[in-house]
């Protein structure tokens, strides 16, 4: 799900599963690292986490709100509230690891 400045609050605050939000930009390297683990893990995790993707580039209001000052950075959202964070290219195991500590809280 593509997460963008003007859908951002209406899409992830009002969500009422928690929500995994990938913020990275074309030219990151370690973001397209991540990239085939998060999507992996959106299917995985269907119907109990939603996972969105905000483009830094183009939404820089969504970053700069949640102090986004590296990327990739993975948000971790629980009724419209940061609840955990992932800072860095982690392997895909980390991620499931974040996520179903997330679904357990």
């Amino acid at each position: 799900m593509e997460l963008t400045d003007a859908n951002f609050a209406s899409t992830v605050e009002t969500s009422t599963i928690p929500v995994m939000v990938d913020f990275w930009a074309p030219w990151c390297g370690p973001c397209r690292f991540i990239a085939p683990a998060v999507e992996e893990l959106a299917g995985t995790f269907q119907g109990q986490i939603q996972v969105g993707k905000v483009n830094v580039d183009e939404n820089p209001r969504v970053a700069s709100r949640f102090n986004v000052r590296s990327i990739p950075t993975l948000l971790f959202f629980k009724n419209g509230q940061v609840v955990d964070v992932i800072r860095a290219a982690v392997p895909k195991d980390q991620i499931q690891k974040k996520i179903e500590d997330v679904l357990a809280k």
